[in-house]
């Protein structure tokens, strides 16, 4: 796999039962890139060794006043010069494409689980942890798929290296040989440690992520409360706490560094002093003593990736450990051996059975619910997303059960609009090009969810001046327009998709009553003969639906049109007209005290059941 390539037609399925395995799985899928960038590294890592040998040749040379051994000498260095420059040009392609390739991979595989999760996946795994999944961890796992190729090179080399000393001086290469496996092994010891105080920063560090995505999110808020500096204080102590994981972190890093600079510096020096009174007693030759002292001097640089491997595998395999929890996250903890379906498109009513809600097929359902954050649950069932402690049966659509489909069926066939949707930068016609059944033309769906005053305001701000809304930029999230206008460019997408079934989330809280009533019109009217869902409280909506359902405690307690409710069930009419609970209980003595005294009752005093057509609109006007 080149990068010109990426990304992947199928990443393939990980073995995410823990980090080490899913590192040992990410090595195997690229064994060719891995094969490719050891074969480059071990020329390089040969001809580094080589140089000594040419080195030791040119000097005895010299000694003994030989020009054509000089010259044998010189032949020598330029071939091994002329390997370490291949091998290292290639050896750097090479593993830069191990390191990119394998951390694309790890990315589409968490993109994928993010779009089958939806928005279940924060529910499971805190946002801190999350971000820093999807950014650092990615590149440190792709930092040790790419080191260990060049770690397998230098160890090769070190080994050559030492076998060749024992055979070329052996009254030097003993000592070396028995040295050598003592500096690789040196920084053993001090690894636990160091990992353990890398996983204690990496771990304040995501949580301190997630208070500061937590703090910018509700940033307006917490100005009109007050309590800004609060959270910001808070902030700053986590910050210097992960300040201060980081440096005990760095303190052993440096440690383990000194170990590697001061150990082979001993070796260098007990060699140059043994081999002086070798060379000194004539038991080897000068050119034999320069020989070794450069094998050991450059026998620095592959002991490196000895320490490398180490700081990689000990930064990576808790990345990896991060990336596999995400990874192991199933789309639902339903029965998996039922077995999934093909990916046709399943049509008939939407069931709800944990709910008893009811949605027939091909027309407008309204839900009231008096909790907001129930509501919102609801909405994400009905997509096929429900909450990791659910274990109540999946929705149905039909006969069949969301979660027997393929993710891909049961997102086309279901698609959930929540309270805030995300608004992705690009141009209207981009964000506007989605999935689509093709019935739903962009201008029909724009005009359904009141969008003229956004073409509008793009078209004015078109950046080639043509003039053309559709080719005019929104910014990112949306945030050159008002919430208005967000929701109801959401809304546009989401008419655009046309799917079996809509389930729409307060889609328009954040316009005015008039739009409100347009819009309600406008997707009744484009939407005809497909089934659409919308949570609602608002009179304007919930008088165009075909049938109003109305939740309490988590169970369907009434169902009809939106006036039948409102004259026969009291609970219904204060949900909608956000009376108190002291309201209707004060409303409920009424309705008692007018039925002993039916005759000469007040008007103002009569039961909400016996209101009258034209009270019931003042009521809806009112509200």
């Amino acid at each position: 796999m080149q990068i010109r390539d990426l990304p992947y037609p199928d990443p393939g399925k990980p073995d995410a039962r823990s980090g080490p395995r899913f590192l040992y799985w990410l090595g195997r899928n690229q064994l060719g890139g891995q094969l490719k960038s050891l074969s480059w590294g071990l020329l390089h890592q040969l001809g580094v060794a080589g140089l000594p040998l040419g080195a030791g040749l040119a000097v005895q040379a010299v000694v003994d006043r030989s020009g054509g051994r000089l010259a044998v000498a010189g032949l020598v260095i330029a071939l091994f010069g002329a390997a370490i420059t291949l091998g290292d040009t290639m050896l750097h392609r090479a593993a830069v494409t191990n390191w990119i390739t394998a951390a694309s991979r790890v990315q589409q595989l968490l993109s994928r689980k993010t779009a089958e999760l939806g928005s279940a996946l924060t529910r499971r795994v805190a946002a801190g942890e999350v971000v820093a999944v999807s950014t650092g961890d990615v590149e440190k796992i792709g930092w040790f798929v790419e080191a260990l190729s060049r770690f397998l090179a230098a160890a090769i080399a070190v080994v050559v290296v030492c076998v060749g000393l024992v055979l070329f001086v052996p009254e030097i290469g003993v000592v070396v040989a028995l040295g050598v496996p003592v500096l690789a092994l040196s920084v053993l010891p001090l690894l636990p440690r160091a990992t353990r105080r890398a996983d204690v920063q990496r771990e304040k560090a995501g949580r301190a992520t997630e208070l500061a995505a937590d703090t910018v999110a509700g940033l307006r808020v917490l100005r009109g409360i007050g309590g800004e500096e609060l959270f910001l204080t808070r902030y700053r102590s986590a910050s210097q706490e992960v300040r201060a994981a980081a440096v005990r972190s760095a303190r052993m890093w440096a440690l383990i560094s000194a170990v590697q600079v001061f150990l082979p510096g001993v070796l260098l020096i007990t060699v140059v002093w043994y081999g002086a009174g070798l060379a000194g007693d004539g038991r080897i030759s000068v050119g034999e003593l320069v020989t070794v002292y450069s094998a050991v001097t450059l026998l620095l640089f592959p002991l490196r990736h000895f320490e490398e491997i180490a700081m990689a595998y000990s930064f990576s395999r808790p990345s990896a450990t991060r990336a596999a929890r995400v990874l192991r996250l199933e789309r639902t903890s339903y029965d998996s051996e039922r077995g999934g379906l093909d990916d046709s498109r399943p049509t008939g009513d939407l069931f709800d059975p944990a709910t008893g809600l009811l949605a027939p097929e091909g027309k407008l359902t309204a839900v009231v619910c008096g909790d907001p954050d129930a509501a919102g649950r609801l909405a994400e069932r009905l997509g096929g997303h429900p909450a990791d402690d659910e274990k109540s049966p999946s929705v149905l659509l039909g006969p069949v059960a969301l979660d027997d489909l393929p993710l891909d069926a049961a997102r086309a066939s279901v698609l959930v609009q929540d309270k805030d949707p995300v608004l992705l930068s690009g141009t209207l016609a981009e964000l506007l090009d989605v999935p689509a059944s093709g019935d739903v033309a962009h201008k029909d769906a724009l005009d359904a969810a009141q969008c003229d005053d956004v073409l509008a305001a793009l078209a004015q701000a078109s950046v080639d001046g043509s003039g053309d809304p559709l080719r005019s930029r929104v910014t990112e999230r949306g945030r050159s327009l008002s919430g208005g206008q967000r929701q109801r460019l959401a809304l546009a997408r989401s008419l655009v998709a046309d799917p079996e079934v809509l389930v729409l989330d307060e889609p328009t809280s954040a316009v005015d009553s008039h739009t409100e009533a347009r819009i309600a019109e406008g997707v009744r009217r484009l939407r005809g003969g497909r089934t659409t869902v919308v949570f609602a409280s608002s009179p304007l909506l919930l008088d165009r639906a075909d049938t109003v359902v109305f939740l309490h405690d988590g169970k369907v307690a009434a169902t009809g049109t939106h006036r039948e409710l409102l004259r026969d069930d009291p609970r219904y009419l204060g949900v909608v007209t956000r009376r108190t609970d002291d309201e209707a209980e004060a409303e409920t003595d009424s309705a008692g005290a007018a039925t002993d005294h039916a005759d000469g009752a007040p008007a103002d005093r009569l039961p909400a059941p016996l209101k009258t057509p034209e009270l019931l609109e003042e009521i809806e006007e009112s509200a």
